[in-house]
């Protein structure tokens, strides 16, 4: 289950994803960039739960630590499925518009 902590911390990452890319692109990252930065946040998080959690089975790790990267993983994986929904259903509702 992911508290509102984690789904805080999730956004949290997003939004600093969004302030990079505006950042590092000057012009013209638009909508895909900031996409590329949300999908490579997701994909660190879920590398950070796995060093983690290798640590842990060596004994060397924190159970809490685990447990915490763990959730936040699954809190950037949850919103970057929920995003992809809405634009999936945002893309299936201009198709159905009438010309």
């Amino acid at each position: 289950m992911v508290s509102s902590v984690f789904a805080a911390n999730a956004y949290g990452n997003a939004a600093s994803a969004l302030t990079r890319a505006s950042q590092s692109t000057p012009s013209g990252g638009g909508f895909g960039e900031m996409v590329q930065n949300a999908l490579r946040g997701a994909m660190e998080a879920g590398a950070k739960a796995d060093a983690q959690s290798v640590q842990a089975a060596q004994g060397k790790g924190n159970l809490i630590d685990v447990v915490t990267a763990v959730n936040e993983s699954e809190a950037a994986i949850e919103t970057l499925v929920a995003v992809r929904d809405r634009v999936i259903s945002a893309y299936e509702d201009i198709m159905r518009m009438q010309i």
